[in-house]
């Protein structure tokens, strides 16, 4: 199974930006979904195979946190270390990123949901992000296929892997609501990938989002 993380609320969430490849670090709030997100990992009845992360700051936090419960809570002698892949990287706003999305140039927005070809000035399309995610899940399906591999991302990529399980394309990202600290599932086995489960917040509880 493919498990796909989403990183805690960063400072740039909370504040309402834009946030790209900018390295904005979990905020109190973030660092404790990040913890409650290991649990659920060192709790699980299966062995995990492979922790995956993004190189940013705030994925990376997350991802450690992961590792901490798995040591101090999970299986005798499982220890399990994140490992990062650059392909799970948020997409690149380029000149946009850091920006409040209400500070953007009038029918922006329009025109990006319309074409997944756009790029925003010095930035990354939706099909880049889309076909570099295909491939990082394509390359991982099979070791899925028998053991949990978790993925901790971001936005845009964990929505590109959704669309690569459902055999949609980059433009159905507009459609999918992602919570922070949330969990999609996506099984590999021998009749392709399928989406389990999307954006689980359940074990957040009453933790604030």
């Amino acid at each position: 199974m493919l498990l796909l993380v989403r990183h805690g609320q960063s400072e740039a969430n909370l504040a309402g930006l834009l946030l790209g490849r900018l390295d904005s670090p979990l905020t109190e709030v973030g660092r404790h979904q990040a913890k409650l997100l290991g649990e659920v990992f060192a709790a699980r009845p299966t062995v995990l195979h492979r922790l995956v992360t993004s190189p940013l700051l705030r994925a990376r936090q997350t991802s450690d946190a992961i590792a901490e419960a798995l040591a101090g809570g999970g299986r005798a002698g499982e220890r399990v270390e994140a490992t990062v892949d650059e392909r799970f990287v948020e997409l690149d706003y380029g000149e946009l990123d850091g920006r409040a999305p209400g500070d953007l140039e009038a029918g922006l927005w329009d025109g990006w949901r319309s074409d997944p070809s756009w790029r925003p000035p010095g930035g990354e399309t939706l099909e880049e992000v889309s076909a570099r995610v295909a491939t990082a899940c394509a390359e991982l399906a099979s070791e899925a296929a028998n053991h949990d591999v978790v993925i901790v991302s971001h936005v845009s990529p964990i929505k590109a892997a959704v669309s690569w399980a459902l055999g949609g394309g980059p433009e159905l990202s507009w459609r999918l609501s992602l919570g922070v600290a949330s969990i999609s599932r996506i099984s590999t086995g021998p009749g392709g990938p399928a989406l389990v489960s999307f954006n689980e917040t359940a074990h957040l509880g009453g933790a604030p989002r």
